[in-house]
């Protein structure tokens, strides 16, 4: 963790307050920059919390806190137009397709106000199935054919490619990436990552009829390999648990990524991995974060630091959807320490802001939680 906590902060409101990245000089891109400027001169209520010398505290409790709701507004909106403006495309192509959004921006967990959104655009015309379930063994699936994943999706990735060249001439299409094709700049206030898709119907699908059971293939341009996914579960289970104690497991989720972002050390765990990996913290310690934000700082260090000191425990951990359990590479474990580590540091931290005649190097971490879950700061 970098000791200066100014350049901390000076990074952590530079994310939440960020750059418009608007390339033109359009009506509504200028007005939107005036906007964007007038929006970043206010001062956001974790500021004020505390002392002005309690800065840690102020980073921990800023770094959980969710991005301003009509600057995730604008983000969801931009990838709505993006996805507009392919869907007559696709269609005068002969592709029927539909949009939706997936990743941090729609479970809330993004820690940007300028946050990359990931847009999936999933043919209509083909998808494939489990034959296993319920429907498929009634019979309800009854065309055939001769295509093929890899080549539905290599086909539409090449037609996206050259509809959002056509759709934003003054933004910049990155077709170079593996799985997304990238759009930014121009009149584009977010970049927008257009991932091509298909749906699979499970056998939970089948049984179900919920979104949150259908999985979707994605395509790899640089290997020609099909990935399955189900994002939409993920963002059911991990919203769900959220929600059922008032928002706390989501203030840890953005702790870990400002914290990450942040640390001189190699930590490259994904958002999804870190989302994964404090879907299985402590709720009832997460429920008091209802009443402090401290107390999500307490469970988050306590449960990272349970986790390294036990990677029997960790490497038996599953994502939420159930696909793969977490650490599935050994580097991940090395990954994880560093956040721990970097956790342990902040609690120290936040442990000596608050209880300055107490030697920080006496009271043991588990001390340092109980003291500091129970402040109102």
């Amino acid at each position: 963790m970098a000791s200066d906590i100014d350049s901390r902060l000076l990074q952590l409101r530079a994310r939440r307050k960020g750059d418009p990245s608007v390339g033109t000089f359009s009506e509504a891109a200028l007005a939107y920059n005036r906007q964007f400027a007038a929006d970043a001169l206010q001062v956001e209520d974790w500021e004020t919390r505390g002392t002005s010398s309690q800065r840690w505290t102020r980073y921990a409790i800023g770094a959980m806190q969710a991005v301003g709701k009509k600057y995730t507004e604008v983000s969801e909106q931009t990838g709505e137009r993006v996805a507009s403006q392919l869907r007559d495309r696709l269609i005068k192509a002969g592709i029927n397709a539909e949009f939706k959004l997936q990743g941090s921006v729609p479970l809330d967990v993004h820690i940007k106000r300028v946050s990359d959104v990931d847009v999936l655009a999933i043919t209509k015309d083909f998808f494939t199935y489990d034959p296993t379930g319920a429907q498929a063994l009634q019979g309800a699936y009854k065309y055939p054919t001769q295509r093929t994943s890899g080549g539905v999706l290599s086909s539409l990735r090449l037609q996206i490619e050259s509809d959002l060249d056509d759709a934003f001439p003054a933004a910049k299409v990155d077709k170079t990436g593996a799985k997304a094709v990238k759009v930014s700049g121009g009149s584009l206030p977010r970049s927008v990552d257009v991932v091509p898709a298909h749906w699979y119907d499970t056998k939970e699908y089948q049984a179900s009829g919920r979104q949150a059971d259908r999985t979707v293939t994605i395509y790899n341009k640089q290997t020609g390999e099909t990935i399955d996914n189900l994002p939409f579960l993920h963002i059911e289970r991990v919203g769900s648990r959220c929600d059922n104690i008032g928002g706390g497991l989501r203030k840890a989720i953005r702790l870990c990524k400002n914290v990450k972002a942040d640390s001189d050390r190699d930590i490259q765990l994904s958002s999804y991995d870190i989302a994964a990996i404090m879907y299985h913290a402590n709720m009832n310690a997460l429920l008091l974060g209802r009443y402090s934000d401290l107390a999500v700082l307490a469970e988050t260090q306590r449960h990272l630091d349970a986790l390294y000191q036990d990677p029997g425990a960790a490497g038996r951990l599953w994502v939420p959807d159930g696909s793969r359990i977490i650490f599935d590479a050994p580097e991940k474990h090395d990954w994880l320490r560093g956040l721990s580590i970097e956790m342990d540091q902040l609690l120290k931290n936040v442990f000596q802001e608050n209880f300055p005649s107490i030697d920080s190097s006496i009271p043991s971490q588990g001390v340092q939680r109980e003291c500091i879950k129970a402040l109102t700061v």
